[in-house]
């Protein structure tokens, strides 16, 4: 959201070269969200059995992985950096400060995954406030970097892009220093590096969750493809959008990560009576907040997108779909906390299969805007139906919570 508001007042091209960016770096780095999603259950069972040491293993393979696959991502977005933007139709004025931006913001990988994975660790340990600190703490340095990269020094976009690598790099080597430091003993008494072979259950885990998270950022980044095709306002308005709509998805993603710690913790006690009370009532403080937000939002939504932009064209493309953005707010508290649900029980096959459905439904809404001209209102109704599906599969199973934990 920092990038989104200096960057909205370089013009429409550069808002629409980050929109383009934003889409795909979610699309590869949260794909490898199961090095936070996948770690805190994990942690948080074996913490929840007293069992300290296989609760370090898990968060050394997470760690390891995390460099892995982060520079993995890295040599990926380097080398087809030019062919990832064409598929996403960046073309003609959006292609230049598009591929300055990736170019640039591709150096983050390693750090962003080590960031996720360390956040997995300390939930699984029911810590929830030192990631709270170092995730303030980047976030700061990122909101004093960007206006002297983009604007003091002239870098514009690119002065963006180096904010954020800055802002990351140094938000893993902070948990790095803590896990390597004072928190030494959250890796165990004696911690080494693990073995391949001892990392294939965490790949299949792993492995599941990338197909669910797959096809939801995927969707989202159709969504975002359609957009550009629409013109440079539409995808700029849509990306002043999204923020807003992420915004909102991670303050209800707070009781969908206390789903994922305590569910998991509870799991390990051998609590099924506590554990389906707890969901139920994560369920209503999640239902609770989204209505309180989706308030909130609307009586916000007249000055809300004017933190981001000043232009005309995108402000009011972006009047076009804030309805979307308040409304969906109930519906999508729901589908998150389901989600926390699930993955406290690691139930991630569950979890991948109804997300590739409900993808095949949005996805199928966004195949007919073009075509059929519904604008960016359609966009977003393709993004309507992905939430409503998930909801109707995920509220298909939850009868079973509790049972047998």
């Amino acid at each position: 959201m920092v990038d989104t508001a200096f960057v909205g007042r370089l013009g429409t091209v550069p808002l629409g070269a980050l929109g383009v960016n934003a889409a795909l770096f979610s699309l590869a780095f949260v794909v490898f969200n199961f090095l936070a999603y996948g770690t805190t259950p994990r942690v948080a069972r074996a913490f929840g059995r007293g069992d300290t040491e296989a609760a370090g293993t898990v968060a050394v393979q997470a760690l390891v992985l995390a460099v892995i696959t982060g520079l993995a991502a890295t040599a990926v977005f380097l080398l087809a950096a030019n062919p990832l933007l064409a598929m996403m139709g960046a073309t003609g004025e959006l292609r230049d400060p598009a591929l300055s931006y990736l170019r640039i913001r591709a150096l983050a990988g390693p750090a962003v995954l080590l960031i996720m994975a360390s956040h997995g660790i300390f939930r699984g340990f029911q810590d929830t406030r030192t990631p709270l600190v170092v995730t303030l703490g980047l976030n700061v340095v990122n909101l004093v970097l960007d206006p002297l990269l983009i604007f003091g020094l002239g870098w514009g976009i690119a002065g963006a892009a180096w904010a954020t690598v800055a802002a990351q790099w140094l938000g893993a080597l902070w948990f790095l220093g803590l896990l390597l430091g004072p928190r030494r003993a959250l890796l165990g008494t004696r911690p080494r590096l693990p073995r391949p072979a001892e990392l294939l259950p965490f790949l299949r885990v792993g492995g599941e969750l990338v197909l669910r998270t797959f096809a939801l950022i995927g969707t989202l980044t159709v969504a975002a493809a359609v957009a550009t095709r629409l013109g440079a306002a539409q995808v700029a308005g849509h990306q002043v959008a999204i923020q807003l709509w992420l915004l909102l998805a991670l303050v209800v993603d707070s009781v969908a990560v206390a789903a994922q710690a305590l569910v998991a913790r509870y799991r390990g006690e051998g609590n099924p009576t506590l554990l389906r009370q707890v969901t139920d009532r994560l369920l209503g403080w999640g239902l609770a907040t989204g209505v309180v937000l989706a308030a909130l939002f609307f009586g916000l939504a007249p000055w809300l997108p004017r933190i981001f932009t000043d232009d005309p064209d995108t402000l009011a493309q972006v009047g076009r779909i804030m309805v979307f953005v308040v409304w969906m707010q109930p519906l999508n508290a729901l589908v998150f906390v389901w989600d926390g649900i699930y993955m406290g029980l690691e139930d991630f096959r569950f979890l991948a299969v109804q997300m590739v459905l409900s993808a095949l439904v949005g996805v199928a809404v966004l195949a007919l805007v073009l075509p059929l001209g519904w604008g960016l209102s359609g966009v977003w109704w393709g993004i309507v139906a992905l939430m409503a599906a998930r909801a109707l599969t995920l509220a298909s199973r939850y009868r079973t919570v509790g049972r047998g934990a």
